[in-house]
């Protein structure tokens, strides 16, 4: 890169207030210094990861063998070896932002690292275990990833007041946004009463996009296909591809609020940081939509976008740099009050996700402990 003008679209988004996280690690991408690399040529800011993600990065992979043998060699159990691979790539991950995690002041350089999914309805259980994580990796940027239950958000409040960095996700509605934003206050409010410096503590609140467009088109298809009236087909295919932008859009209204409200302000006047909305599940999922239309669509200030490898790619060679988050809101409300008038309950859909985005991380869990499982037999026959 040379002149400004000259610069790949990525590296233009942070003039904007947003910060790209990548979504993907893998011990590859660290010991091959591609990390390092993304930081550099894609201003990646941090990095979140997810079973999914982990099941994707192990299974199969060499690279995880020797460590796996080893553990296996001592007796541990399997979960207690998913714990040693995953607690070394994320701290290894963390050591590599920590540069970025200082220069911002705890902005940025956060490595996210998920509870066991199976915990998403088990407040306590969730507690304990974000606890355990915080603790044995070790390292001031790492973020604990907490599912926006109703039951996991007590335990985001009584994490943040332990003095614990938070990524809240699966998030899909606009008011289990508002709700984790408040358990977050309360949480900092704690950890003031007790004497605490708050300006420590990290928190975004991951609001998944594409999933939405996904459900919500899929449900339009199904009723253009049925009627034979232009006119409703014609407000059908309208709605379809707007749904998620435009619940984006109205959540980041929630937030500009929420910063206003007194209780922030006496937070913030303590030095506490606000949670950042963070934009989530931004890989575009119909072809028929630009690759990059979740990057561009959901550009500004106090956002942060997580995007995949791909996503990365694509943003960097042809996005389209402009703040739009608080563009076209009349047609953001349009879209989403059209869904009630065709007969789709969003809070239905929205209910509907959440439990198969619970289900999307607890089945490459699942299968990542039977892999692992398999491969230490395979290691160290019994």
């Amino acid at each position: 890169m040379t002149a400004a003008s000259e610069k790949s679209p990525i590296l233009l988004i942070k003039d904007f207030g947003q910060s790209i996280w990548m979504d993907n690690l893998s011990r590859n991408i660290i010991e091959s210094g591609e990390l390092k690399e993304l930081i550099s040529s894609r201003d990646v800011q941090g990095i979140t990861s997810n079973p999914a993600i982990f099941q994707k990065a192990i299974a199969g992979n060499k690279i995880y063998d020797a460590d796996i043998e080893a553990g296996s060699r001592e007796n541990k159990s399997v979960m207690s070896i998913y714990e040693t691979l995953v607690f070394e790539d994320i701290r290894k991950a963390c050591d590599v932002f920590l540069p970025i995690y200082e220069e911002t002041n705890g902005l940025d350089g956060y490595v996210s690292i998920e509870v066991p999914p199976n915990l998403a309805r088990d407040t306590e259980g969730t507690v304990k275990e974000a606890k355990r994580y915080y603790e044995a990796i070790a390292r001031p940027n790492v973020m604990i990833k907490i599912p926006g239950t109703p039951e996991g958000l007590v335990a985001v409040e009584k994490v943040i007041a332990e003095g614990i960095n938070v990524n809240i996700t699966l998030l899909f509605s606009v008011e289990s946004y508002v709700e984790t934003a408040w358990a977050y206050i309360r949480g900092l409010e704690a950890l003031a009463a007790a004497g605490r410096d708050i300006s420590k503590i990290g928190s975004v609140a991951s609001f998944f996009i594409s999933r939405i467009d996904s459900n919500i088109d899929g449900r339009l298809d199904k009723l253009i296909a049925k009627t034979n009236d232009p006119e409703l087909k014609e407000k059908l295919a309208w709605i379809k591809g707007k749904v998620a932008i435009s619940n984006a859009k109205i959540a980041y209204q929630e937030y500009k609020q929420i910063i206003q409200s007194d209780r922030w302000k006496a937070l913030s006047a303590k030095g506490a940081q606000a949670q950042r909305l963070l934009w989530a599940s931004t890989s575009t999922k119909n072809p028929e939509y630009s690759d990059v239309l979740y990057v561009n669509e959901l550009i500004g200030r106090n956002t942060v976008n997580t995007l995949p490898p791909t996503t990365i790619e694509a943003c960097a060679d042809h996005c389209d740099i402009e703040s739009r988050i608080e563009t076209d809101l009349d047609v953001a409300q349009k879209a989403i009050d059209g869904l009630a008038e065709v007969g789709i309950s969003i809070d239905e859909v929205m209910a509907e996700l959440l439990e198969e985005g619970i289900d999307k991380f607890i089945k490459p869990f699942d299968s990542l402990i039977e892999s692992l499982e398999a491969k230490a037999n395979q290691l160290v026959p019994a």
